[in-house]
């Protein structure tokens, strides 16, 4: 597979709202504004990291990550998501390598960590699981997870950026 992985330029906006919103079209779980959330972000200068997949010129994937407030005042911690995957491609290891460049991204940062919601069944096998006492209010707790860079692990309710609210 011939994959680059690279920061966002202002040209891919467009391509990154489609793909986003193809994305998760049919998914389950999802009130299908999570382009609107990846815009949003981006205006409010809340785009850590926002990275693309390229393949022969083509953006196929994209992912962004933004800082998170926790009650305990832990700093470094940033939020994941949404990630996205044109459909047809889906399944051939595109999401995968997003994941680890972003990983690899919020590390270089000296991030302390990263949270996301998702299904387990994909996040725990790049290190993401539930944490006791780590709180994302309306969701089920095995569906958000956390991934320390460290050794410590933040206690409290977490607030993602005003952005992810964004509706149109």
């Amino acid at each position: 597979m011939n994959l680059r992985i690279r920061d966002e330029t202002t040209l891919d906006v467009p391509a990154i709202t489609a793909l986003t919103e193809a994305a998760f079209l049919n998914a389950p779980h999802t009130a299908h504004t999570e382009h609107f959330i990846v815009n949003a972000l981006r205006r409010a200068g809340q785009l850590t990291l926002s990275l693309v997949a390229e393949r022969d010129s083509v953006v196929v994937g994209h992912v962004a990550l933004s800082p998170v407030t926790i009650s305990d005042g832990a700093p470094g911690w940033y939020g994941l998501g949404p990630i996205s995957v044109l459909p047809a491609l889906q399944g051939q290891g595109i999401g995968s390598a997003l994941m680890h460049a972003a990983l690899d991204g919020l590390r270089a940062r000296g991030a302390a960590g990263c949270l996301l919601v998702g299904d387990p069944a994909y996040y725990t096998r790049f290190g993401f699981k539930p944490v006791s006492g780590l709180l994302y209010p309306g969701i089920p707790p095995e569906y958000f997870m956390a991934l320390a860079f460290g050794a410590s692990l933040p206690q409290g309710s977490v607030v993602f950026h005003a952005a992810f609210e964004a509706t149109a």
